[in-house]
């Protein structure tokens, strides 16, 4: 299969180093509006079967010509770019799948969904951590009851080595960062669709690793539509994210005092954005180089062989000294090479726009994760 890459930030690299990987991809182009980031990533990790180019994804007749052609374009640049980048794969009659991570933009790429069948087209968004491989694991470990009363899914990457004040390292960008702290997160409460406050909800949870004590709180677009395709089948529903303990307290603080907001402050002669430079602060903060860790919990509990049961799925992930690559980038970018590739070799089969949980058969999907060294332990009690 022919694969198009847009984007040749960290989850680009780490896409196209598992797609160069692969005996299934005959041949690899990598795109960013950055020519020579493009290239310098292609000859790094393209595995000498990766091109490279400059492409501005603005231009959306550029966009539609270059993606002709290719089986498969997954995209990889910033989130707000996916709805343009889904209309020009209509138009070029290209599957397509990106990163995901904005419930609204999704609810509008499923609007096209009609569109694309007839362009007879598979397109898939929110294909990384969460959304994407937790929600595929969530609607799998479902299927294994008769009943489902319950499901928690708790997601988190960190810093191995956390350093005050907030514990926490940049593992992808400051605006999805702060999108996810500022916006309501979508929960099911008594089967019903509610919305609560990011950054409360905070409950102490306990992993293997990290020793250091942990915390997970409500944020925003973890479980993008899981609340709304599952509503009237479960009857308690919520994602939270893991940090270190009191990273919640601090972060809440600074928004609550107008860190994040979007309104122009007035200071002597300037007009200063808060949440700009906020984000700016944020990025010369976070920016440890730690090794990570990525960590996933989802449990279900429900009814099983006519009894109650509850299981577990938990995964950690560390930061691969061989690669070089980050937890969160193999967790985040190997799960949408998986898809890609899904979608391009013919697993994937259902046409318009469908979210992971909706069309990634499961088992293929956790094989695809373990050969790649992620892995799902499933626990029942």
């Amino acid at each position: 299969m022919k694969v198009l890459v847009l984007g040749a930030g960290k989850m680009g690299l780490a896409i196209v180093f598992d797609l160069a990987r692969s005996s299934r991809v005959e041949s690899l182009t990598l795109g960013d509006a950055d020519g020579q980031r493009a290239e310098e990533v292609a000859k790094k990790v393209g595995g000498g079967k990766t091109s490279s180019l400059s492409i501005d994804v603005r231009d959306q007749n550029q966009v539609i010509d270059l993606m002709r052609g290719y089986d498969v374009t997954v995209s990889a640049v910033t989130l707000y770019h996916n709805d343009s980048l889904v209309k020009a794969a209509v138009e070029a009659r290209t599957n397509f799948c990106d990163l995901g991570g904005s419930d609204s933009i999704v609810t509008r790429q499923k609007a096209l969904d009609e569109v694309a069948k007839k362009a007879d087209i598979t397109i898939v968004p929110n294909c990384g951590l969460a959304p994407g491989m937790a929600n595929v694991v969530a609607v799998h470990g479902m299927k294994l009851f008769e009943k489902v009363s319950e499901l928690y899914i708790r997601v988190g990457g960190l810093p191995q080595h956390p350093t005050p004040p907030f514990n926490y390292q940049g593992l992808f960008s400051v605006e999805g960062l702060l999108k996810e702290y500022t916006e309501r997160a979508k929960v099911l409460r008594e089967g019903k669709l509610e919305y609560v406050e990011p950054l409360t909800g905070i409950e102490a949870i306990e992993f293997p690793e990290p020793s250091n004590s942990l915390e997970a709180f409500y944020t925003s677009g973890g479980a993008s539509l899981l609340p709304e395709l599952l509503r009237g089948k479960v009857n308690s529903l919520d994602y939270k994210t893991i940090r270190y303990t009191g990273h919640a307290e601090k972060m809440k603080t600074l928004l609550d005092i107008g860190f994040a907001s979007t309104d122009s402050v007035r200071i002597r002669d300037q007009s200063i954005s808060p949440r700009e430079s906020f984000g700016e602060l944020l990025k010369m903060k976070l920016s440890s180089g730690d090794k990570d860790i990525v960590l996933m919990r989802v449990i279900i509990q429900g009814i099983k062989a006519g009894k109650k049961a509850k299981v577990v799925f938990t995964m950690i992930d560390r930061f691969d000294d061989h690669s070089s690559l980050t937890a969160m980038m193999r967790t985040t970018a190997f799960p949408t090479s998986i898809i890609a590739q899904m979608i391009g070799g013919g697993e994937i089969m259902a046409k318009g726009v469908h979210t992971p949980e909706e069309c990634v058969p499961a088992e293929i999907f956790m094989e695809g994760l373990r050969r790649r060294g992620i892995f799902i332990e499933e626990n029942w009690n």
